[in-house]
This record gives structure tokens, sequence and C-alpha cells, in this order.
């Protein structure tokens, strides 16, 4: 096919690879042509041509540096024009390659690093002049060739591990690792470690060496025996690690070998004997302390140890272990008897609290002794119980012996005993023996027996003045003391025996406590059995009945009542018994209410709306005489322009508080005017009031003051002369206002009258022009009988 072109790939050389402990490379002797698109027989293009990947040496300091060479067939026809694209020229990372456009030549523009790019995939064109596609492109792939360029590294600055002490040799202890950034196919990246030095803690203990390492995996290990933490604590190694199997570049490293303890070491006590003092009568509290050594390592488990007591069977004393110090703390844990027992001889072992490994040695387990001496002291006296506990009945007579023999002293000194509280003063006590007797009776009644118990204190005192206190528990046995009382003692019961439960209900209070009182009997008397009968109604009430129609009248039954106690007490009682006539609902009625129910068949209901009804005529009755009396008027009769009344002593010489009543003293003569008065409307005001005393009637009681208190003295008579007219209502009104007796403001005023001699001129002559004598009132006797008053004022005559 005319117008193909053939493209020639010409290397440029073949890379040897022949390396050598100095690191050196032969560079390409030549540049080679190939035709990857070269036409075969049959005229078709070989597209399955492969081109291998072009190797180029990293590092290389030749740069510019010719890789290979493409040709096209074309150019036997025309020009032909070489691009290159791709990683590494016009891709990231760039400028690592180009292509001469004329020449096809491919060539490096700087050295390469195959830790950072181990391979370029490129891509070449061949264009015509005009930029136009001749072939396919094909694609060249570049691989960077691996130079020992990089040192081994161990991935810790610092390598810890552990062996236990006398391990045999063989023993793994720990592995160590490095890496290496060259290529890890080549023998740039074949590792291998080694021990360079051996360093133990402290310095010199050991000399030998006493550890190998595995120069392909880095494991540790134990290569001699020795190994004891008592002697050396451990080991410093300095390591290196190499490439290229051991002959490259180098790099070193650190590993510290602790050796760790076992337990191979029993305690020991030092010293193995101790002499401690204990106070007798004292407890939990710390004696002393002992003292052991272990040589494993202190702090740990294999350190720490435990206390035993050999022969304490009464489990007096305890041992604890100091966690700091490993001391051992003797305590004592019962209060010691200076009086049983002066000496104690312990004897303690000890043990660690981990197991002795099978390296320790055989010994036995340590022990120590320890003598305990118990000192004296004066010990307080004990009483033989606490409370005192005495069971007594309550009528226990007077001088009886409660209890004795109720203390004792350790140190055998002379004890006083007394009584310390006693509220009732019931009780005496023997100062010497300190016998408990009885002072006084005792009462179950009493306050401060609580639940039968009275509770007492005792206190005993030695001959050095320490004492003791204890509580007395009296628990009082209730007996049978007081015989039941019988309630009520008077009653009434119906006629009509005939009647089935009725009668007079009885009962009984008894003032000991069960089980000597209820419940209670009831019994008739022989003499009264005859008229009369109890029945027994339950424990606490019975009934009494009369047996035959009795009389009205009052009769006096006797009964004997007694109670259930040991021995039973029982008393006669007599009870007054009333025996009247009943009403329906078995009450007794009056005698009224007897004859009325007896004779006209009127029931309770109907007596009681008679009653109501008398009640409230009688309180209208009572209303009107009140309003009658409080209204009372005077005649009066027409002199000298004065008001003069029937008699000229009758006058009041009351103050009165004057509203708009009109006319003045001259114009009434005992002239009364009459309001009624509401409570609801009128406020309680001081100093209005109704007067009329005695006969006028009740007066509307004041709510602002006490009713029936002494009202104060008026002023009985004008003053003689007139320039003292102020002072005398003045006083007036000051005893009408404090008068609690006196009605409130607005209630009905009755003015009465106040008497003669007035110095002001009558009002009335302000009404008309003329005296009355110039007037005629004739004309009101034509009025009706209700103007005749009011005519009598005006009459001439």
């Amino acid at each position: 096919m005319e117008g193909r072109m053939l493209l020639l790939l010409v290397l440029g050389s073949l890379i040897s690879q022949a390396w050598t402990s100095s690191q050196t490379h032969q560079k390409y002797s030549e540049l080679h042509t190939i035709h990857p698109w070269r036409r075969n027989s049959s005229g078709r293009v070989k597209r399955d041509w492969i081109i291998p990947p072009i190797r180029v040496l990293e590092n290389s300091k030749q740069v510019p540096e010719d890789l290979v060479q493409i040709k096209s067939d074309k150019i036997f026809t025309g020009e032909v024009i070489y691009k290159l694209e791709g990683s590494g020229v016009d891709q990231e990372p760039k400028n690592f390659f180009e292509i001469d456009d004329k020449t096809g030549v491919i060539r490096s523009k700087r050295p390469l690093d195959r830790e950072k790019h181990r391979s370029f995939t490129l891509k070449a064109f061949a264009l015509s002049p005009s930029g136009e596609r001749l072939e396919n492109p094909t694609t060249i792939e570049i691989m960077v060739l691996d130079q020992n360029d990089n040192r081994p590294a161990f991935t810790k600055r610092l390598f810890e591990g552990s062996v236990p002490e006398f391990s045999v040799p063989g023993t793994s202890v720990m592995s160590v690792s490095a890496e290496d950034a060259d290529d890890p196919m080549t023998e740039n990246a074949m590792l291998s470690y080694t021990i360079l030095s051996q360093e133990s803690v402290p310095a010199d203990a050991v000399t030998k060496i006493m550890f190998g390492i595995n120069n392909e995996t880095g494991a540790i290990y134990t290569r001699d025996v020795g190994l004891d933490r008592e002697v050396v604590k451990s080991f410093k190694l300095k390591l290196q690690v190499a490439d290229m199997s051991g002959m490259g570049l180098t790099g070193e490293g650190v590993a510290v070998i602790h050796v760790s303890d076992i337990n191979n070491h029993a305690p020991q006590f030092s010293p193995t004997k101790y002499n401690m003092l204990a106070v007798e009568n004292r407890k939990d509290y710390d004696i002393g302390r002992v003292n052991v050594t272990d040589r494993d390592d202190r702090g740990a488990g294999n350190w720490e140890v435990k206390y035993s007591i050999y022969n304490d069977p009464h489990r007096s004393f305890s041992v604890a272990t100091d966690p700091v110090t490993n001391q051992g703390i003797l305590s004592v844990v019962q209060p010691l008897d200076y009086e049983t027992q002066q000496e104690y001889t312990l004897i303690l072992t000890v043990e660690n609290v981990n197991s002795l490994s099978n390296k320790a040695p055989h010994v036995p387990v340590s022990s120590a002794t320890v003598m305990v001496t118990v000192i004296n002291e004066n010990e307080a006296p004990h009483f033989r119980e606490d409370p005192i506990r005495v069971l007594v009945p309550e009528s226990v007579a007077p001088g009886t012996v409660l209890t004795s023999n109720i203390a004792f002293d350790p140190d055998n000194s002379e004890l006083r005993y007394e009584i310390s509280r006693d509220p009732e003063r019931w009780l005496d006590i023997d100062r010497v023996t300190g016998g408990i007797s009885v002072r006084r009776a005792f009462n179950m009644r009493s306050p401060h027996v609580k639940n039968s118990i009275y509770t007492a204190a005792v206190k005993v005192t030695d001959s050095d003045g320490v004492s003791t206190t204890a509580t007395l528990a009296i628990t009082l046995k209730e007996t049978n003391d007081f015989a039941p009382e019988l309630h009520p003692l008077s009653g009434s019961v119906c006629k009509d025996s005939r009647r089935k439960n009725t009668g007079l209900v009885l009962t009984a209070t008894d003032q000991d406590l069960p089980p000597h009182a209820a419940p209670f009997i009831f019994e008739m008397l022989e003499d009264m059995s005859i008229n009369w009968t109890v029945i027994q109604i339950n424990g606490t009430h019975a009934l009494l009945q009369p047996l035959v129609d009795l009389d009205t009248g009052d009769y006096m039954v006797s009964l004997m009542v007694s109670d259930s106690g040991s021995p039973v007490l029982g008393e006669t009682s007599h009870v007054n018994v009333t025996v009247c006539r009943c009403d329906s609902f078995g009450d007794c009625k009056s005698e009224v209410g007897a004859i009325f129910g007896a004779t006209m068949g009127i029931n309770f209901i109907a007596l009681i709306i008679i009653m109501a009804c008398i009640a409230l005529l009688l309180l209208l009755l009572l209303l009107a005489v009140a309003i009658t009396s409080c209204g009372r008027r005077h005649h009066i009769k027409k002199g000298a322009g004065l008001l003069v009344g029937d008699s000229e002593d009758d006058i009041r010489d009351n103050v009165l508080n004057y509203d708009e009543q009109g006319g003045g003293e001259e114009d009434e003569n005992a002239f009364n005017i009459d309001m009624l008065w509401n409570p609801h409307d009128a406020p309680s005001t001081p100093g209005s009031y109704c007067p009329g005393p005695g006969p006028r009637g009740k007066q509307p009681l004041r709510r602002d003051a006490p009713h029936n208190l002494p009202s104060p003295t008026y002023p009985r008579r004008p003053p003689a002369d007139p320039t003292d007219i102020q002072d005398y209502i003045n006083d007036g009104l000051e005893a009408a206002d404090n008068d609690p007796n006196v009605p409130p403001y607005d209630t009905a005023l009755i003015y009465d009258f106040e008497g003669e001699g007035s110095l002001a001129g009558s009002l009335s002559s302000i009404a008309s022009g003329s005296s009355d004598g110039d007037q005629d009132y004739d004309y009101l006797n034509d009025w009706g009988p209700r103007f005749k008053k009011l005519a009598n004022l005006y009459d001439p005559r």
C-alpha cells in the first residue's frame, strides 16, 4: 500500500547490566533500527509487533542521554515530523524526556530516581508537515533501573524487651526490624542483622556474650546461662543492619533487654525475736511491728508477703502487712485481761503472696517469736447486765428487795452504789451491797411507765472514783387493784314494761389493765330482782329493765358489777331510775305532753308547731310593746310660747343628736317623733340613741360596744346661768358618746322634753309674720280625728 509509512524503531544500544561493587554500568554502545510497522509479504502492516521496554539507569550523570530513535519509511517519499507525549513529557512529572522531531531520537533531559518514578509510558507519532497522522501512535515504555543509593534503617530508635532471670540458652527475647528504600527485588534491599557490642547494667556485671541475633529475621535470643536479676538488671545491645546481604550500605540501632524477676527468694524475719506491750481492756490498736527481708524485686508481686499467727486460740491478736515497707503490724483485736493472763507468746510466720519458683532454693518457712506483756490499769466496775431487768407485780409492798449483786470490780476495789435517776422516787439502794428495794408503791398510771416498764438508772463507783452507769428496767405486772365503777348512776325507763329492748343502758370502767378489767359481770341483788332485771349485752354493757308495770316516779336500784381479774373484785352501786311515760320514740314525755297524749291524742310534731306559734305571738307582742314604749307621747298645752308637759317635773336632761328634725326647743312641748329603724341601712354610730329608760321599753343595742354596761351620768339640770349652756351641752354630748347602751345612729329617735327657759326665741316666728294668737286654726277640727291632736295644740281655750 502506497503512502503507508514504516516506522523504524532504532535502539541505540542494548542495556547490559553488569553491576559491580563500585556500582558502575555500561552505556548503550550503538543504536539499533527496527521496523515495527513494516509490511509483510502480503502487503499488510504487522500490528502485533511488541517493542520491549527501554531500560534507563537511575541517577545517570550523562544527561542529556539518547535512549532510542524512531523512523518512518515515509522518509523516502516525503518529510516526516516526529512527536512524543505522555508522563515525563507533557504530563506530570514533566520535562524528563524529549524527542528530536526530525531524527526521531528520544533522549532523557535529567537524572531519574527510581524511588520516586519507577517507569514512564510514552506515545510516539509520525506526522506529515501538514499535521496529518501518517500511522497510528506507538507506545514506548521506559523502565528506571535501581541503584543501591539508600541505606537500610531500623524501624525504631530504641528496642526494649525482657527476659526472665535464669532463662536457658535459646530462649527468645525479642525481634528487631529495619527497612531499605531500594528495590526489594534486588540485592540492594537484601538486609542482614548483626550485634556489634553488649553492655551490662551495672557495668561489667556480666562479661560473656549472653545474646545472639538471627541475621535474616532480626530475632534476638539467649546464648548462655547466668542471667541473675540480683546480679545484673539489664543489657544494652548495639545492632547493625546492612544491605547487599551484609556487603552493602549499613545502619545502626540499640536494643535494651531487662532481666525480669522470678520468685526465687523466700522472705526471712530479721530479727526473729520481739518484745511488745499491750494495755488491758483495750482493742483495735497496734502494739508493734516485725521486719522481713526479701531479695526479689522490691514492690513487685514476688516481693509482697503475708503474715500468720501460729498460736492464738482466742483470736485476740491480728497481723497485717504494710504495703510500703512489707513490715508486719501486730494489733490487739480483743480486750486483754491482766487479772486473767499477764503475758502472751506468739509465733508469727511469713510467706510470699506469689508462689515460689521451682528454681528457688528449698528453705524452711521463716518464723519469729513475739512476747506480749499485758499492762494492768484501773478498770471501771462492770454491771453483770445492762440493762438490769426486773419483773415485779405492781402491788409489790414497800421494802421488798427487787435485785442485788448487780455489779463487780475487776480490780477487787470497794464499790459504792447510788440511784442516779428515779423520777417517781419509788426505789432505794443499799450503798454498800447494791441491793435495790421498793421505797413506795408503784403506780401503773404514772407517765413514766411506758409499756408497763419503769426505767431508772444505777451508778456504781470504785475507790479510785471510776464509775459506771447502767439502766434499771422494771417491768410492772398488772394486778387487780381496783373494782369496776358503774355508769351512769341515774337515768329513766319507760313505764310500759311490755316494750322490748327498752331500758337503761349501763356500762362500767376499771382502772386496772387487762386481763383484770373487762369483761364485766352485772348482777341484780336479790331484794331487787322482784321488780327489776339486768340483761348482759356484751362484756362492757348491760340493760336495766323493770319486770312489772311500775308507777311513774323515782326508784333506787342496787346492782353488783364484777371484773375478770384474779381475784375477782366487785362493787355494789345504786342507780336512781325514773319511771316515766314515753312517746312513740321511747322518750319520756313532760306532764303536759303526757296529758295531751292521753286525752287529745296530739302527736309530738303538732305539739312543736303549737309551741312555735305561741312563741311567735309572744315575740310580736313584745315588739309592739317596745315600739309603743319608745314612742310615748305627752299632752301639750299652749302657753307662753313654750313647750310645757303635763308635769313640769318630767324633764329629760339628755343631749340629743338632731338631724333635720324641724323646730327648736320652745316650739315643741313634749312632742315625739317616731322613726322606723332599719338595722341593715344604718351604721352603728355612737351618740344616736333612743332615750326613755324604764317603762319606755327595750332600746336597740349598739353593735360597736359591749351590752349591759353602766351608762355614764348625764347632766340632770340645765345651768342657771345661760352663759354656761355651751359647757352643759358639751358635757351631755360626751356622756352620750361614751354610753355603750345607746342605740345606733340611725335608730328610731325619740325626742323628749328638754326643759324650759331657753334663751333662744321660737323658730315659729320665722315661718309666719304674726304670732300664734293672730292665726285661726279652728278649721283643723273639721279635718277629722287625725288632726285632732294638732288642733288641740292651737286651741285658744
